[in-house]
């Protein structure tokens, strides 16, 4: 069967361009992944990566064209504001005469089926959960014209009612062949050596992606070593897991990753990483990430303040993260930090709790990370615990796509005003640092003076709104307030 697998063009948002959420949304290698299962089941597979090859939609539609496709599977990303491009192209293949099966997979499709099966007759299936044998057994049966709909993990709409076949089926992650990749646009490759997380924080996509059974599978050290060999041996050095939770849980987790770091050593590689904070308190693992080459690492801290961090069910410990914090910096590894400085449970102590953990631990010296770390938000989505209970709360005001974001009344509304007034200050300093043109470009800054000033602007900035919410002092309009301290930046 002539099968295309997709992953399509991403264009950036105006106002999301930075942010951490993105990372769980794109950077899954699923469309890697699938076509390698079609490949390894006997289909004839073409790999396209638009997001590497920055191809637009228009040549994106040329390139299926070509190809004649009798399926296409592609893994539907939520590009925030730009998503309805993505349901524009597939109608504009159906409209060029392409009878092609499309199926759609991927943390999108999977969290918001229901709205797209009722408002996309162009789609015809979209594959739930973890789905390369999903989308295999698909394959299979459109190939030999017999009825796919029984098949399990598969959603469809049919008579305008919604079937879904869920089912908590997980696959062992060392039997999944490794992904097609487009090598000749890449210079750091990505891989997933785990699937899911053993925790369930509200916010997050990945426990309802998964569904039921076992939320973190670790592939077998010597399966990711070999995936690192090859790729090495094809001249590719540097790396980026892009595993939810790397290490995994408890002492068998931190076992398995000093394995695989005692097999990746002699090869000579660096890599990045993300992990939790609470996995990272032991000395001994820390040295054995830095030793295989670990230059770059993600923690997720996500709040200083207990009573945040319970709500979201970090189960995690402002000790925890200053712990990791030291033990890396300790081997030299200066760690990025997601973090949540405004949530719509916060109050101004929570806030308070936040910039004095970002201060002690000398995390707001840098401007690129103090703008993101003063000014990120929490982002509710479909599909997630946080969304539900905002929503059973009347606290929820659905927007995006089909309503798959949601925008949460905040608690107290002094916190609101306050976060009104930094997210858009920070984020003009952002799209400073991303454009070539501005002094404070991020990759060749041309006055060093000014990137400091702009960042002690920043923090004098926040430290003066925390002292005004702190003392009940009258809050003026934020949009007034925004436009001033803007206006003051002079970039």
């Amino acid at each position: 069967m002539n099968i295309i697998v997709l992953e399509h063009p991403r264009i950036i948002s105006e106002t999301k361009f930075n942010d951490i959420a993105s990372t769980p949304l794109w950077s899954c290698i699923m469309g890697g992944y699938v076509a390698a299962g079609l490949k390894k089941g006997g289909h004839n597979v073409i790999f396209f990566d638009a997001a590497v090859r920055k191809w637009n939609f228009d040549r994106t539609l040329h390139g299926i064209k070509k190809n004649n496709p009798e399926m296409i599977c592609i893994n539907a990303v939520y590009f925030w504001e730009h998503t309805l491009k993505l349901f524009d192209f597939l109608d504009d293949i159906k409209k060029e005469g392409c009878n092609a099966h499309i199926n759609l997979f991927g943390f999108f499709p999977t969290l918001a089926h229901e709205p797209i099966l009722k408002n996309y007759t162009a789609v015809d299936s979209i594959a739930l959960g973890e789905c390369e044998n999903t989308v295999l057994l698909l394959a299979e049966r459109l190939q030999k014209k017999q009825s796919w709909h029984d098949i399990d993990n598969i959603a469809y709409a049919k008579e305008k009612k919604i079937s879904i076949n869920r089912k908590g089926k997980h696959l062992d992650p060392d039997l999944i062949p490794f992904p097609m990749r487009e090598l000749k646009y890449i210079e750091t490759a990505s891989i997933l050596a785990s699937r899911g997380c053993y925790n369930h924080c509200t916010f997050c996509p990945i426990p309802p992606f998964y569904a039921k059974g076992p939320l973190w599978r670790g592939r077998s050290p010597e399966n990711v070593y070999n995936e690192i060999k090859q790729l090495k041996d094809y001249g590719i050095s540097d790396f980026y897991f892009v595993d939810p939770n790397f290490i995994g849980p408890g002492s068998r987790g931190k076992q398995r990753i000093i394995e695989l770091m005692d097999l990746l050593t002699p090869l000579n590689i660096t890599f990045g990483m993300e992990t939790r904070a609470n996995d990272l308190d032991e000395e001994k693992i820390v040295n054995s990430l830095a030793k295989a080459g670990l230059k770059s690492l993600l923690l997720g801290v996500e709040s200083a303040s207990s009573s945040v961090l319970k709500e979201i069910n970090k189960k995690l410990s402002r000790k925890d993260s200053e712990n990791a914090i030291r033990l890396l910096r300790n081997v030299g590894i200066e760690p990025e930090i997601g973090f949540l400085m405004f949530v719509p449970e916060s109050n101004v102590d929570d806030i308070k709790q936040n910039f004095d953990f970002l201060l002690q631990n000398n995390l707001l010296d840098r401007l690129d990370r103090t703008a993101n770390l003063l000014s990120h938000c929490q982002i509710v989505l479909m599909g997630t615990s946080g969304y539900r209970h905002f929503k059973s709360q009347g606290r929820l005001t659905a927007f995006g796509l089909h309503g798959f974001e949601g925008d949460i009344s905040y608690k107290d509304p002094r916190v609101k005003w306050m976060a009104q007034i930094v997210v858009p200050v920070c984020q003009e300093v952002l799209h400073k640092i991303s454009c070539p043109e501005s002094l404070l470009y991020w990759q060749r800054p041309t006055d060093p003076f000014l990137s400091l000033k702009v960042n002690n602007y920043l923090v004098e900035t926040f430290k003066d709104l925390l002292f005004q919410i702190e003392n009940n002092k009258t809050l003026y309009p934020y949009e007034d307030m925004c436009d001033d301290l803007i206006k003051k930046l002079n970039l």
